[in-house]
């Protein structure tokens, strides 16, 4: 098959695992037989830099017309103390918002060969295999009225809103509902509904959407316990759904369980149009240009896009399982605590993509 994917390194690390990322998928595309043409465009810091915009009209128009998108990272010190419309995380969420992405999947599974990299006990961490469904354009992030002003008496304040609307809770949590059906059955909603209306509005779409799935079970618990739930006990859980900053906070959490940030990957999806794909760490301005950033993250998100936007199963699979086989033969960047590059960790992948 043809496919136009867009790639958008982004800053920091994200050039050096998209460029790894990118190896991968056409070493796969010649073993398959399949044609996969890349255009490659700033986003973020690297953007405002040259374009004084974190997401040029012509950066998103190349998106928008693509098979999959493929980012690496965006944000960094750099650019910290800019006004909010030049930061590189506007163009992040300006990105989402103009894909019209609005779920984000995130798997978290625990390699049995990396029950050690985590800082919890590895009995707690057997037969993990977590998928967290965040809502990814409407809530804290999205919410308007957002300010920050200095009042006449000279006290400084700031405003975000919490904003949702009852579609697009239904539509997030009905896809929750599609991936239990062929998972365990079962649903964990995450919510704050003994504070948040935004919660209760949740709680109650998500009993609605769970009469349409009576062979799923829908359990409701609050974000606290929910952050608790996994670390005591994450087994317990199989597919969970949240708002989007719950979403954000909770999958960070669970990086640990798999051994590292770097470990996972994310896929971000709508109704129609192009899939985003993403590691789910940052741009870790502090060992860019190292070599040494984990590219197993970036590289398992192009399994995701071949699954869910190119509809390429067993192509995904193969990258799965060769990720799988390296690790297992012991393959380590730095931050599992091994001392492969991050160029190096990419052709024990290659090696084992058969």
């Amino acid at each position: 098959m043809k496919a136009n994917i867009v790639l958008l390194p982004g800053d920091g690390i994200g050039p050096e695992v998209v460029g790894e990322a990118r190896r991968v998928l056409e070493h796969l595309a010649r073993r398959c037989g399949h044609e996969f043409q890349f255009s490659e465009h700033l986003m973020g810091g690297a953007s405002i830099d040259r374009f004084n915009s974190p997401l040029t009209d012509e950066t998103l128009a190349a998106c928008k017309t693509a098979d999959a998108v493929l980012l690496g990272a965006v944000g960094g010190t750099k650019w910290d103390n800019n006004p909010p419309a030049l930061r590189p995380e506007t163009g992040l969420l300006g990105l989402r918002k103009g894909l019209a992405v609005f779920a984000n999947l995130r798997p978290v599974k625990v390699h049995p060969a990396l029950l050690g990299a985590s800082p919890l006990k590895p009995e707690r961490l057997e037969g993990v295999d977590i998928i967290v469904v965040r809502e990814l354009t409407g809530g804290l992030y999205f919410g308007q009225p957002k300010k920050r002003e200095i009042r006449p008496d000279g006290i400084e304040y700031a405003v975000d809103t919490m904003e949702y609307y009852d579609y697009e809770i239904r539509r997030v949590v009905d896809l929750a509902f599609r991936l239990a059906s062929s998972r365990k059955k079962k649903v964990v909603s995450v919510d704050k509904a003994n504070i948040l209306e935004t919660s209760r509005l949740w709680r109650k779409i998500a009993n609605e959407v769970a009469l349409n799935y009576p062979d799923v079970t829908l359990e409701h618990i609050l974000v606290d316990t929910a952050a608790m739930k996994l670390i005591t006990g994450p087994a317990y859980l199989d597919v969970m759904v949240t708002e989007n900053m719950f979403g954000d906070i909770l999958t960070d959490e669970a990086s640990v369980l798999a051994g590292s940030m770097g470990m996972l990957p994310s896929a971000s999806l709508g109704s129609s149009g192009p899939g985003l794909y993403e590691p789910i760490h940052g741009s870790a301005p502090d060992i860019a240009g190292k070599g040494i950033a984990n590219p197993i993250g970036t590289i398992l998100s192009t399994a995701l896009m071949l699954r869910y936007s190119l509809n390429l199963e067993k192509e995904a699979v193969m990258i799965e399982a060769a990720v799988d086989a390296a690790i297992t033969a012991g393959c380590r960047t730095a931050d599992l605590g091994g001392k492969l590059t991050t160029r190096q960790m990419a052709d024990e992948i290659l090696l084992r993509l058969v």
